[in-house]
């Protein structure tokens, strides 16, 4: 396993504007932004605004006042996914034409009858992206051996057979470092099991139907694009990353360190979502509280 490690630390933040930024977003932006000045790197902020029917203007508006309140500055231009729609077609078509993506007209109500349907009373398998994808259309839709190109009007999925195939011995040394700790306290060099791959993964989605591309595959092309060396997350996309190495192997991009680290939770327990307007950082600042206050309400140390 190989991780980057090139000269300057460059860490990112990475928000998607379709809502207030909120307590979690703070801790998690402070604590990459925190290390990156440590080091003496580079920080980075990326819009995620491939979500065109959910994206505004105003939130990513609202994404840089807020940050720039909190003290974090960044580089300029600001990139944002909807300017990378020809890279993740590219790597899609490259990926199609080596036979490693299907074409999938699943919805996920199709998914959960198949899901839930007697399986010689195996239960059902969540993995990163919930239920493990049980593989209703390998095979159905005409492929690269027919079409140059995948269709634009349904989903391409990634055989993880093919995957973990073409990437041959190589699929056995999988893994990255782990500056952090994952939801079990995993910490350290971590290994990526071919097995844990095929039965915890399954056949990820790569491009969503009307989107172009998908979360996994437009954060490691646009990681690599942006010479990142490590990455700031929530503990919740520990079992992601397994995934993201996967597709930086086979697409021959450097894998970055990754440090996740807690989440922030609610009075009773719940991770905070951006329907969490009560913790929004915007109304945090209209009441006057100061940047030291969210500091110190997110379990971080005083700015130096």
């Amino acid at each position: 396993m190989c991780c980057a490690t090139a000269e300057p630390v460059t860490e990112r933040f990475a928000p998607s504007p379709t809502g207030p930024l909120h307590l979690g977003h703070a801790f998690s932006a402070l604590t990459g932004f925190d290390a990156a000045r440590a080091a003496g790197g580079r920080f980075l902020l990326r819009i995620e605004d491939i979500d065109r029917a959910r994206a505004r203007p105003e939130w990513e508006a609202g994404i840089s006042e807020d940050l720039a309140w909190l003290g974090l500055r960044w580089e300029t231009p600001v990139l944002r996914q909807s300017d990378r729609l020809p890279a993740y077609r590219d790597a899609l078509l490259g990926l199609w034409r080596r036979g490693l993506l299907y074409s999938c007209s699943c919805t996920r109500r199709d998914i959960e009858a198949a899901a839930s349907a007697p399986q010689e009373g195996a239960e059902p398998v969540h993995g990163p992206d919930g239920l493990v994808y049980p593989g209703t259309c390998r095979g159905r839709w005409p492929g690269p051996d027919t079409q140059d190109s995948p269709p634009e009007d349904m989903a391409l999925r990634l055989s993880m057979p093919e995957a973990l195939a073409a990437l041959g011995e190589r699929a056995e040394r999988l893994g990255f470092r782990e500056l952090g700790a994952g939801p079990g306290g995993e910490t350290g060099e971590i290994r990526v099991p071919p097995r844990a791959l095929r039965d915890t993964c399954g056949d990820i989605v790569l491009a969503r139907r009307g989107l172009g591309t998908s979360y996994h595959l437009s954060v490691v092309l646009d990681d690599a694009a942006q010479g990142v060396t490590h990455v700031t997350r929530g503990e919740d996309l520990f079992g992601a990353t397994q995934i993201h190495v996967l597709l930086q192997a086979l697409l021959g991009l450097p894998v970055p360190r990754y440090r996740h680290h807690r989440l922030i939770r609610d009075a009773a327990g719940r991770r905070l979502a951006k329907r969490d307007d009560a913790r929004a950082i915007r109304l945090y600042r209209e009441e006057g509280l100061s940047p030291a206050d969210i500091r110190r309400m997110t379990g971080l140390p005083a700015a130096p």
